[in-house]
């Protein structure tokens, strides 16, 4: 038999039109799904850019409060590595930490040692956990964040207290502290907790949102006065701002895999996706209930109907298909002949004993031709067709 790659192009083969009217519904979602995607890639790298630097003057940056403090006689001192970070804590320094949860656990375990004793002041820009637990030891930051962005102090912080209501809202904090100050309370967690260290000198400030130090919002509420007070009251700030080229971010004892690399909006895109592509595909499915027949809009030559439902079979290699279509259609043509009702045609009990008697001949012979097992292969799928077909020439014989 020949291979199907030599086989010659029926008229049940797709056309290049036909192929393009039925994928064009997926590629223009999958085009609009890459435009979108590229759309807010861009839009987001536009909007964070700098984000926290006091460098910088985009809305997420800093730079307004770092020009405040240095009229106020407070320098500002831009460090990118733990080492330089450690090297400038001291009691007469403020060191700001502007992504706490970007550090490895290591180098949250190294930082809370340099600060801990140092009698300095150390605020944690929206530490979630576990950072805040390794940095600010006693502090909890809740799974639930505020609902409200602006909040009252409520507390006896005199900082807070000059400062009034301010956009504080975001990651609340409880703590065991009972001498720490806990302000800006929203549904009766703190939003901003002072925890004074062992010397009595030095603290640490868990602040559940960086609102206060955006350009964009440094002029709304009392966010300037806050944030003046809590990085003005040393003379040196220090503003640290983790980096992906610092060493000491090597861990080699903390092994991290792929997916702890890939940042989190990536693992959802590739969700959406995957939810698109079955939503796809259970919109292109074609079997969902039984087969309904329905007529067609033009007539197809009996030929080219035969062709394309054999290459079905073949392709599916459904020989038992193949041959209880051609029993069956065998019994329903030779049933009239003999005088059997075409209802009754693929009864056995009435078939054969009519068929015998008509060509008086072996009913176990016929019953195999007729009711018997699929073929094994191929040769035997054509051996039963001859068969049939002589079968059918016989009781047709005058």
């Amino acid at each position: 038999m020949t291979s199907e790659a030599t086989l010659p192009p029926t008229s049940a083969s797709p056309t290049a039109r036909q192929v393009w009217t039925r994928a064009r519904g997926i590629a223009l979602a999958l085009a609009l799904l890459i435009a979108g995607a590229v759309a807010i890639a861009v839009v987001r790298s536009d909007t964070r850019h700098g984000s926290l630097d006091p460098r910088s003057v985009d809305p997420y940056g800093s730079h307004a409060v770092a020009e405040l403090l240095s009229e106020r006689g407070v320098d500002t001192h831009v460090v990118t590595t733990l080492d330089e970070a450690r090297d400038a804590v001291g009691p007469d320094t403020t060191l700001l930490v502007a992504a706490p949860d970007l550090l490895t656990h290591r180098q949250q375990n190294r930082l809370h040692s340099a600060t801990a004793d140092s009698g300095g002041r150390t605020v944690l820009v929206a530490a979630g956990s576990p950072s805040v637990e390794r940095l600010a030891p006693g502090v909890i930051a809740d799974p639930a964040t505020s609902l409200d962005s602006t909040l009252s102090p409520h507390c006896e912080l005199p900082a807070a207290e000059r400062a009034g209501t301010a956009d504080t809202g975001g990651i609340r904090y409880t703590t065991t502290h009972l001498d720490a100050d806990k302000c800006y309370p929203s549904e009766r967690l703190a939003t901003l907790v002072r925890v004074p260290d062992k010397t009595g000198n030095g603290d640490t400030v868990a602040l559940g949102a960086p609102d206060i130090l955006l350009n964009h919002h440094l002029d709304e509420q009392g966010n300037a006065s806050l944030a003046l007070q809590l990085l003005g009251s040393r003379p040196h700030l220090v503003w640290y701002l983790p980096s992906l080229s610092d060493t000491s971010a090597a861990e080699p004892e903390d092994e991290r895999g792929f997916f702890d690399l890939l940042p989190s909006g990536w693992l959802w895109g590739t969700l959406q996706l995957f939810v698109a592509a079955a939503l796809a595909a259970l919109w292109r499915a074609r079997r969902l209930g039984p087969l309904v027949p329905e007529k067609l809009p033009v007539a197809i030559r009996a030929s080219e109907t035969v062709e394309g439902r054999a290459r079905l079979y073949r392709k599916a290699n459904a020989r038992d298909r193949a041959a209880a279509a051609l029993r069956s259609t065998t019994r329903t043509r030779l049933a009239p002949l003999i005088g059997v009702p075409v209802t009754q045609a693929h009864t056995p009990e009435v078939m054969l004993p009519a068929l015998s008697a008509h060509l008086h001949g072996d009913g176990q012979s016929l019953h195999s031709l007729l009711f018997g097992p699929p073929p094994s292969d191929d040769a035997a799928l054509l051996a039963l067709t001859d068969q049939l077909d002589a079968l059918e020439r016989e009781v047709r014989r005058p």
